[in-house]
């Protein structure tokens, strides 16, 4: 982890996790590009992820290359919001993990 990374990220990994909104990631990857931990890939949708979406948000992804955020290594997720604030459609939350499965509103 660099210094700048060390500076902005306060959380310990594992205490705070992405939360990607599929149905408004359009997987431009702007997440990928200003994630110091290396949290998010873009690539194509799972299929079983886009048989969950609706007729319009499937229309959105097919416009869009079929590329969506994953978050592979979200346990190195340190909470520092930039990938929310770079998410040009706010698809991205942070959650805290205890609280994360305790919701009654799904992602």
């Amino acid at each position: 982890m660099s210094s700048t990374s060390a500076a902005i990220c306060e959380q310990e990994p594992g205490a705070v996790m992405p939360v990607v909104n599929l149905k408004r990631c359009e997987g431009k990857g702007d997440c990928v590009r200003v994630c110091p931990e290396n949290v998010f890939q873009v690539r194509r949708v799972d299929d079983a992820d886009y048989e969950k979406l609706g007729t319009l948000q499937k229309f959105k992804l097919r416009v869009h290359g079929m590329q969506v955020a994953y978050t592979p290594n979200v346990d190195a997720c340190r909470g520092c919001g930039l990938c929310v604030a770079a998410c040009p459609e706010r698809a991205i939350t942070l959650a805290a993990v205890g609280r994360l499965f305790a919701s009654s509103n799904p992602p």
